[in-house]
This record gives C-alpha cells, sequence and structure tokens, in this order.
C-alpha cells in the first residue's frame, strides 16, 4: 500500500515536473518571437524612414533641376527637349563666319551647362554636334563644323567635364535653322551652332521639358 502511494507521489511529481518544463520552455519561446518580432518592426520602420528620405532627397533634387533648367532657359534662352535616350540642349551658342573660336559672350552659356551637367549627368554621354552654315563645299563645311564642336569640348573640359565624358560629331551644313542663309544674312548665326545632346540611359528626368522637336 505504501509502495503504491509512493508511487503515485512519484508520478505526480514527474508530471509537474515534465508541466513546469513544458512551460518554461513555452515562455521562452514567446520571448524570443516577441524580440524577433520587436527586432523585425524596428527594422521595418527604420526601412520606411530610410524610404521617405530618400524620396524627399529625390523631390529636393528635382526641384533643384527644375530651377536649373528654367534659369537656362530665362537666361540664356535654352530649348530643352526630351529624347528617346535622353535630352537635348540648344542653346544660342553660335560661331562668327567661317570661324571655329567660342565667342566670350557665350561661355556664361556654356559654364553654367557644364555646372548641371556635373551636378545632375554626371558620368552620362555629352556629344556636342557641330554645325555650319550652307556657305562652301560639303567637305569644308563638315571640317569647320567638327572643329568647332572640338572648341567647344575643349572649353567644357576647362570648366570641369572630364574629356571621355564627352564626345564630338560634325554634321556640316544640314538641319539649317534658316535654310539658305549664310555669311551675314539674317538668321545665318543661327546655322552656325553647336547642340548638346545627353544620353541619361533611361534616367531622364521629368522636368520643364518640351515635346520632341525635329532635328
Amino acid at each position: 500500500m505504501i509502495v503504491g502511494v509512493a508511487s503515485m507521489l512519484l508520478a505526480g511529481c514527474a508530471t509537474k515536473g515534465a508541466l513546469k518544463k513544458a512551460m518554461a520552455e513555452q515562455r521562452t519561446a514567446l520571448a524570443t518571437e516577441r524580440g524577433e518580432r520587436i527586432t523585425a518592426d524596428s527594422s521595418t520602420q527604420q526601412d520606411v524612414a530610410t524610404l521617405r528620405n530618400d524620396q524627399q532627397a529625390l523631390r529636393s533634387e528635382l526641384q533643384s533641376l527644375r530651377a536649373d533648367l528654367q534659369s537656362m532657359r530665362t537666361d540664356f534662352g535654352a530649348k530643352i527637349t526630351a529624347m528617346e535616350s535622353g535630352m537635348q540642349f540648344a542653346m544660342p551658342v553660335n560661331f562668327a563666319f567661317d570661324d571655329a573660336n567660342v565667342r566670350q559672350q557665350d561661355q556664361a552659356a556654356l559654364g553654367r551647362f557644364a555646372q548641371i551637367a556635373q551636378r545632375y549627368y554626371n558620368g552620362a554621354l555629352i556629344t556636342v554636334e557641330g554645325f555650319a552654315d550652307p556657305a562652301g563645299s560639303v567637305s569644308y563645311n563638315l571640317e569647320l563644323s567638327r572643329r568647332r564642336a572640338e572648341a567647344v569640348k575643349s572649353y567644357l573640359n576647362t570648366q570641369g567635364l572630364a574629356p571621355q565624358q564627352v564626345k564630338t560629331v560634325g554634321y556640316g551644313k544640314t538641319r539649317l535653322v534658316v535654310p539658305g542663309a549664310w555669311g551675314e544674312q539674317g538668321g545665318a548665326e543661327s546655322n552656325r551652332r553647336v547642340v548638346f545632346v545627353v544620353e541619361t540611359k533611361g534616367q531622364q528626368p521629368l522636368a520643364l521639358l518640351e515635346p520632341r522637336e525635329n532635328r
């Protein structure tokens, strides 16, 4: 009889001990789960905060870009056009008849363009397209337009743009702004110009852009 009671007591103690152990393990698991949840929630909150900061920085950068592009238009009469692969800047940077030297009155516009390119298009490929009026042969004007593009590239390099970031091409007496105008005729200076094409590689900023124009 005594042995039976003792066995029951021992079995009860064993069961109670197992229950206590199971409860302790459950409390530990719950505490671990709660800690992991708190950590995950904290990480999520940090990710959300980082995303909000990135969005705010992007908004600020876009606002600055809009302001700078508007200043290019207001101060220098630039035309900024969206293209499939980037943007085109057409500014009144022109040349004297049969000349490829950058004029002093155009240096401010080129300096501002260099600043914008370095700030917003760092690493993008910039192509300087040179043009000529229709006076002279095709081959001569092609070479003259190339020299004009090279002169502008050299000036942009002095303003901080890396040589490897800027390439040049000459189109001679094609794409005339004022057909037939040459020398000192009205509108001829508009034919002796350069145009900038910025390849933004799919990251084209949608700010103050004009519809694509015929080039």
